[in-house]
């Protein structure tokens, strides 16, 4: 099975969703300076690479010795997701414990981490999705080295948008902000359901066959 660059990137696009990820990113850095935003934009891109690029060279062993289904990926990553966006929509406008630290440069718990690089950029169908592309019994490694540098293009296309974030905020403000974090919050909540029903509607269909 032959995959082209042009397909392997539009696949690591789709699972990486650079795009989907500003919404998470305008919400938990909606009250950080400009500097904080940049050094947060570029660690999640960073943590979320080097996770991808973990699966690439070990995670075809591992879901293999587990035994582990996309079905299951995709619901886990469903419940985190959806956890996250009742956070969003139920708590503060920006939880303390993501903005403790932040302005002496080293959060408590970055958001960097969770939920940016995991599991928005790096998500359960992403790391299926590289495990997928760099099969050893299918690829080469040339095949292979292509699939890790398109990744890297998502992943520097992923870091260039959450950085153009700073002017929208710059326009909406604080408290557009976190409207925006309540309303983005009810979608993230509606894509996690639906990731969960895709998810059991595959497990379903894969159990009859």
């Amino acid at each position: 099975m032959t995959v082209t660059p042009l397909e392997q990137f539009v696949t690591l696009w789709v699972v990486i969703d650079p795009i989907g990820t500003i919404p998470v990113f305008i919400a938990v850095t909606a009250r950080m300076n400009a500097k904080a935003r940049k050094i947060i934009a570029l660690e999640a891109a960073l943590v979320a690479t080097v996770i991808l690029m973990a699966f690439l060279v070990g995670g075809q062993f591992l879901i293999d010795a587990l035994d582990i289904s996309l079905p299951a990926f995709q619901i886990a990553g469903g419940m985190v997701l959806f956890i996250f966006a009742l956070t969003m929509i139920f708590g503060p406008s920006k939880p303390d414990v993501e903005t403790s630290g932040l302005d002496s440069g080293r959060p408590a718990s970055s958001p960097a981490v969770y939920p940016l690089a995991v599991p928005s950029l790096a998500s359960p169908g992403a790391m299926l999705a590289i495990v997928i592309l760099t099969d050893n019994n299918r690829f080469s490694v040339a095949e292979q080295a292509i699939t890790a540098g398109m990744m890297l293009l998502v992943m520097l296309a992923a870091a260039a948008m959450m950085l153009l974030a700073t002017p929208i905020l710059r326009i909406i403000g604080n408290s557009g902000a976190a409207i925006i974090s309540r309303v983005m919050g009810m979608i993230l909540a509606s894509v996690a359901v639906d990731n969960v029903i895709e998810a059991v509607i595959e497990l379903i269909r894969t159990v009859q066959l």
